[in-house]
């Protein structure tokens, strides 16, 4: 796609990424095929391609309108489209830097900036959010419907996490929302790798991957979080930790993009690289392991809701499926298991119409082959979609640590 860029532009600090990815884009149109919002909307500014050319507009210097930001505020970042793209044109990176410049210049309504600030500042901060969110259980009959469906149907306990040392270590993100959303999660995890001889290395001083304020536009402050963990870190990587886990893939996504976010920070860069190497979802580690020595004798039948962060964005697609199927799962198939839930980090706040079409879509899809329980990988999808009071959604590690108890 032929550019120019407009003398501003040209002055942003990745006006150079964004012309090479608007040149790599053919626009021949397959990725509108793939796009959830196109196929609810079908409207061409509303799917990746009409996207880019808003963002092309944007750089070039044309009028920035409501309506730019609106298109653009629809978009997933579910990254469909980049599996679909014979290009390989990275949307994801280039909807961050248009999204970035349109947030200067189009003043967003009140209640838009206060519902976004809000979030940034009680999502990312776990005790905060915990405290809230056992309010909210507790006031639940009085609250609307649309906050009951963000809060788990039933309490849930973290079991208590093993205690053994082990010479392989592992790091693992204990997330921002998860711990009171889901806190077995975490632990299951821990006990699971306890089997296999790998011991969690703490990391008190880690928080939120950073994902939440970066794609809320507050750029800056999602990067600080970044490095923030990796300083966190760097004291276990440097005595040998094998791994840093995620068991929730949109964290893990973002985790994984450190080393090309920072890529320009020269007190980062090598570093933010070797967290990215070292970045794994848990399905990555547990693949690789003897898992059979753990005896799992499963025979639930079970629907595999793949998050698009796990799918388009780490390339894990049919993984999780393959180790449940080799611990004796049985999975029903899943209609357009491409399509995105609906869930899209804050999305279902921010987008809340499109996010419910999505989601009872993507619900009636998972139910068509009649399972037992729905699992997933990623704490917002299993929340948004158990937020719908039908088949119950868990995490799929703790299906599997059940099996050994």
């Amino acid at each position: 796609m032929q550019t120019n860029l407009s003398e501003h532009a040209k002055q942003l600090p990745r006006a150079d990424e964004a012309e090479r990815i608007l040149r790599s884009c053919v626009h021949c149109g397959f990725c509108t095929a793939t796009c959830p919002t196109y196929q609810l909307l079908g409207d061409e500014l509303d799917g990746p391609r009409g996207r880019i050319y808003l963002i092309k507009q944007v750089l070039e210097g044309q009028e920035v309108t409501a309506k730019t930001q609106q298109h653009l505020d629809r978009c997933l970042s579910c990254r469909n489209c980049e599996t679909t793209c014979p290009s390989g044109v990275q949307y994801h990176n280039l909807l961050d830097i248009g999204r970035a410049v349109v947030e200067q210049q189009v003043p967003r309504p009140l209640g838009e900036r206060a519902l976004r600030r809000s979030l940034r500042m009680v999502v990312p901060r776990p005790a905060l959010f915990k405290a809230l969110m056992t309010a909210g259980m507790a006031l639940r009959p009085l609250l609307p419907e649309s906050l009951q469906a963000k809060l788990p149907r039933h309490a849930v306990a973290a079991k208590p996490r093993p205690a053994r040392q082990h010479q392989r270590q592992v790091l693992m993100l204990e997330g921002c929302v998860q711990p009171a959303l889901a806190p077995n999660t975490n632990a299951a995890t821990a006990r699971v790798l306890d089997k296999l001889g790998i011991g969690v290395v703490p990391a008190p001083q880690a928080g939120c991957c950073g994902a939440v304020d970066y794609h809320l536009n507050a750029q800056d402050k999602g990067l600080e979080r970044a490095r923030r963990n990796i300083d966190a870190w760097w004291p276990a990587i440097e005595a040998g930790a094998e791994a840093i886990v995620q068991t929730a893939s949109g964290c893990g996504a973002f985790v994984r993009d450190y080393g090309h976010l920072l890529k320009d920070d020269p007190a980062y860069c090598v570093k933010a690289q070797r967290v990215t190497a070292l970045s794994k979802d848990l399905v990555e580690v547990l693949r690789a392991e003897p898992i059979e020595q753990l005896g799992v004798q499963a025979d639930r039948r079970l629907a595999f809701h793949c998050p698009c962060t796990l799918q388009h964005a780490l390339k894990l697609n049919g993984a999780v499926e393959g180790l449940l199927t080799r611990f004796g799962f049985s999975l029903t198939a899943v209609p357009d298991s491409h399509l995105c839930c609906g869930s899209a980090g804050t999305y279902s706040i921010t987008q809340p119409a499109l996010s419910q079409r999505l989601r009872d879509n993507k619900l009636n899809a998972l139910e068509s082959g009649n399972p037992d329980v729905i699992v997933t990988a990623n704490i917002g999808c299993q929340t948004h979609l158990d937020g719908a009071g039908r088949t119950p959604v868990r995490h799929w590690i703790e299906l599997v640590e059940e099996t050994l108890s």
